[in-house]
């Protein structure tokens, strides 16, 4: 009795931990089949649902540069077409050219016969005139690129097939990446702004002209030249430019852009010439926004163009005349120290001309090409440029016939030929 009760009691004990633990392994053995299964049969589904996409990709392009689908992709016009499906698999030949097996049951040998008797022609590739199949047509993603969603029904996706009945269309169609042209007139802002930002935010020292000790006169004549050239494109951009004719409302930002650069070079204080010169290109940036945003507007027309050369051969022609004259308006020679101001401030002048003149080439140019000018606004930037290289490490002012050099007459060649070539461009686009 004593036994039978231990065995009773041994057992009572065990049992419903044995039916737990055998309960545990079972919950746990489910767990980990689902966590060890999904992912295969999440595999195998994107396979096969990605394999009408691969024979696809694999299909020869057409001769007018967009691939051809293969000819079993498309669905039967014929109404015994529906009762059968055809499979069809790509396979490459010895040349990489994809062919096309089809493997029919007998329903879909059926349809075929029922197709060719009732003489129903098969569509093609090359056909403008053919009807749109009734599938969805589903775009193969290229690499790097996401897959993108099917418009015909919600939830679909470009990696499942159609579920109409026929076969699902392998189009080859690869979403590229769409670049928006720049507007008009951004690069003319930017080569308008470029020369004088430099000399107020890059230079040494900043702004010269208005300093109290003045020991730098070099670079202010240059500085002078550069501000004159911006005042002049900047007024040409707020009155010609950017307005459609004299009835157009000045663009606010240009208005006051014109306005600050109007400031006298040399003012120290109420106001301050780089205060207001930056206050100028900050004007000007707003409007380089705008243009971005397709809010202001820019006007690539031979009459906005011409009064902006114009002023341009007149500020050469300045230039030219202090650097051939020998002597003074009031009759005195000109001085060692005349001279090189008078140079500097060419070289200014020419270098940032040069910056806007190339704007212009890029701006302009499709106004250029049709008058056939291109060429001379060609040789007018490059006059500029190499009178903006020249570079002595002191200016020389000696007679014409003297083993020393007259850098102003060297500086005065090619500031000629621009102003020529200038003149030249401006009859070309009046005519």
């Amino acid at each position: 009795m004593e036994k039978n009760a231990k065995g009773f009691e041994f057992r009572k004990f065990a049992t419903p931990r044995i039916i737990g633990g055998i309960a545990i392994a079972v919950i746990i053995l489910w767990a980990l089949s689902i966590i060890f299964s999904s992912p295969q049969g999440q595999s195998s589904k994107n396979t096969g649902a990605r394999q009408p996409d691969s024979a696809a990709s694999t299909s020869p392009p057409g001769s007018d540069g967009h691939s051809k689908p293969m000819l079993a992709d498309y669905p039967s016009k014929a109404p015994g077409a529906a009762k059968g499906h055809t499979t069809a698999t790509a396979d490459t030949t010895d040349q990489g050219t994809p062919a096309v097996q089809e493997t029919a049951g007998s329903h879909g040998a059926t349809a075929a016969h029922e197709t060719a008797s009732h003489g129903s022609s098969v569509m093609t590739a090359g056909s403008a005139d053919d009807e749109q199949p009734t599938t969805h047509q589903q775009p193969v993603v290229a690499p790097g690129h996401s897959a993108q969603t099917s418009g015909h029904g919600a939830g679909q996706t470009a990696a499942e097939p159609s579920t109409t009945i026929g076969h699902p269309l392998a189009a080859t169609a690869v979403v590229a990446p769409v670049h928006k042209p720049t507007p008009k007139g951004v690069a003319f802002v930017e080569a308008v702004i470029k020369p004088l930002r430099y000399e107020l935010e890059e230079r040494w020292w900043g702004w010269r002209p208005n300093d109290i000790i003045d020991v730098t006169d070099n670079v202010n004549n240059f500085q002078m030249g550069v501000l004159e050239v911006t005042r002049r494109a900047a007024v040409a951009l707020a009155e010609r430019i950017s307005r459609t004719g004299t009835t157009d409302a000045f663009d606010k930002n240009l208005e006051q852009a014109m306005n600050w650069f109007m400031v006298k070079a040399s003012s120290y204080w109420f106001p301050s010439a780089e205060s207001k010169y930056r206050e100028g290109l900050e004007e000007m940036e707003a409007y380089l926004v705008k243009l971005r945003a397709g809010n202001a507007t820019f006007y690539t027309r031979t009459d906005n163009l011409i009064p902006l050369l114009a002023s341009f051969e007149d500020l050469l022609g300045s230039c030219d005349e202090n650097l051939v004259k020998q002597v003074n308006s009031d009759g005195t020679p000109m001085s060692f120290f005349s001279a090189d101001d008078h140079f500097f401030y060419t070289q200014g002048v020419a270098s940032s001309m040069a910056t806007v003149l190339e704007a212009v080439h890029h701006d302009f140019l499709s106004t250029l090409e049709s008058r056939h000018a291109t060429e001379l606004l060609h040789h007018a930037i490059v006059s500029c440029q190499r009178a903006a290289e020249i570079d002595p490490w002191i200016i020389l002012d000696r007679n014409l016939s003297s083993v020393f050099a007259n850098h102003r007459a060297n500086m005065a060649a090619p500031v000629s030929h621009a102003r020529f070539y200038l003149g030249q461009l401006i009859k070309t686009l009046s005519t």
